[in-house]
């Protein structure tokens, strides 16, 4: 067998053992001890390759000298110096014309090799290639984008790679100075929580209605009862007050929608057809209707003269707690508790567009006095909408509760009142919270009676009235003594708005 074998080494280079034809010589290598096969086989390598040079040499000797250094770089990237990263963009710079198409590997290549040290920073920003190639007449030169959001060109030989930061917007405006409000009057009478305010439009008197099944009105000049109103047996939700006639509008949890006379302070007429407790309130300013919204989810609009239910707008799923109305499109805004705004087309009788921006409950809706925008308020945060297609435009945050009240004045403060008896004041335009009064409960009442649950300011707008669970009815005022030296305007723009 050894004779027959001795012959494996002057076979041509392209034999190996286990692929040709069978023979003695593929048992032998079988049968053979380790060191005839590790002879033999370089042996054949020596015939079957070439001689290789001294780089393949050093690389061979890396991959297999050591394990540990292939796992050591398997496991960090190396590191490119700043020669690379230079030679990569110089690379670039002098980029032939004839080559325009080369431009995208070049810079896929260049951006590459500059991101891969600094984890992805530097290769974050956008880097442009201006050159005779290009298109361009600044001669070669990188174009890098600068801090501020435009690009900065760099002069051939020296180039650089800047990353697009994240900075502060200065397109916003700067929000006006306002005066801090303070307390000015508590006013106690009510039996219950006050949950609703409303004030006449000859700014002499305003009434309120609480959870004492009442409605008191009291002299807006001296805060004294002149009138107290019964005739609902639950809970008063929502008030009106026309400036067309002499007709003050209540609606309570007992289903009933009522309108008084206040020459002769009786009612004169009921409005029947909601199947639930009324929840909220509003009267259009031009037209002689009338709109409320309840626990069965509907938004009903009644005529004020016949008592006719002019219009059921449906589509809320939950209860609707926010109501506001105006002469122009759309003239119907509701907010409910499914966390949805509605916008209504009258004419219709059905939404002409669905908000679904919120997360949480919808409880309050404000429509600016001048501007053709509104507010609504939720848990989450308040936004402003542009109408009449309701744009969002942006988001007001500040408030760590639920908001149960919105009102604003003629000034642009706007107020939110919210469960934990704090008063956010914003500035309308910014959205800047400059102050956050906190309300103080009525002694004797417990201390998670703070809550806020109305807000309207009086004609003028130099007088908040606000309604609290401590059944008291307070009025603010501005303090005359302020000054924008004694309380300066600190506003941060936001470094980024959400875009929903």
């Amino acid at each position: 067998m050894t004779a027959s074998c001795s012959m494996a080494g002057s076979r041509p280079a392209s034999y190996w053992p286990g692929t040709s034809t069978s023979g003695c010589c593929e048992r032998s290598m079988r049968h053979a001890p380790p060191s005839t096969l590790a002879t033999r086989g370089a042996a054949a390598s020596s015939v079957a390759r070439p001689a290789r040079t001294a780089s393949s040499r050093a690389r061979s000797s890396e991959r297999v000298g050591g394990g540990e250094a292939m796992h050591s770089r398997s496991r960090a990237a190396p590191q490119p110096t700043a020669s690379a990263r230079v030679s990569g963009l110089s690379a670039l710079a002098s980029l032939p014309d004839e080559s325009p198409k080369a431009v995208p590997i070049l810079l896929r290549a260049s951006v590459t090799a500059a991101g891969g040290a600094s984890g992805g920073a530097a290769g974050s920003g956008k880097l442009m290639l201006t050159g005779p190639g290009a298109g361009s007449s600044a001669g070669g030169a990188v174009v890098a984008p600068s801090s501020s959001g435009g690009s900065s060109a760099v002069p051939p030989g020296s180039t650089r790679l800047v990353p697009r930061r994240r900075e502060a917007r200065h397109d916003l405006p700067k929000p006006e100075w306002h005066a801090p409000w303070k307390l000015m009057r508590v006013i106690s009478g009510h039996l219950g929580w006050v949950r609703c305010v409303a004030v006449d439009p000859t700014n002499q008197w305003y009434a309120t209605g609480s959870a004492d099944r009442t409605i008191k009105v009291w002299d807006l000049a001296s805060g004294t009862l002149k009138l107290t109103l019964t005739g609902h047996i639950s809970t008063i939700r929502g008030l009106a007050v026309s400036d067309r006639s002499p007709y003050l509008f209540s609606a309570g949890e007992d289903k009933m929608v009522r309108c008084w006379d206040l020459e002769y302070n009786r009612v004169i007429r009921d409005y029947h057809g909601h199947l639930s407790g009324v929840y909220s309130l509003s009267l259009h300013p031009t037209l002689d209707l009338l709109c409320t919204g309840g626990r069965d989810s509907v938004v009903r609009v009644w005529d004020i003269r016949t008592k006719a239910n002019v219009h059921t707008l449906t589509g809320h799923n939950q209860t609707v707690v926010g109501l506001a109305t105006q002469a122009l499109e759309p003239q119907v805004i509701s907010g409910s508790m499914d966390s949805t705004i509605r916008l209504w087309d009258l004419v219709a009788g059905r939404a002409s567009a669905v908000l679904t921006n919120h997360k949480k409950a919808v409880r309050s809706l404000l429509v600016h006095p001048t501007e053709y925008t509104f507010c609504s308020a939720s848990a989450d945060n308040l936004k402003k909408w542009k109408c009449p297609e309701g744009k969002f435009l942006h988001n007001i945050t500040g408030h760590n509760s639920i908001i149960n009240a919105l009102a604003i004045n003629q000034d642009n403060v706007m107020v939110a009142g919210g469960d934990n008896g704090k008063l956010h004041l914003y500035d309308w335009k910014t959205g800047y919270n400059f102050q956050t009064p906190e309300t103080v409960a009525q002694p004797g009442s417990l201390e998670s009676e703070r809550g806020i649950y109305c807000a309207a300011f009086d004609q003028s707008g130099s007088r908040l009235i606000t309604g609290e669970a401590d059944k008291t009815v307070k009025i603010w005022k501005e303090d005359p003594e302020a000054t924008a030296e004694t309380h300066p305007v600190n506003y941060e723009p936001p470094r980024e708005r959400k875009r929903y």
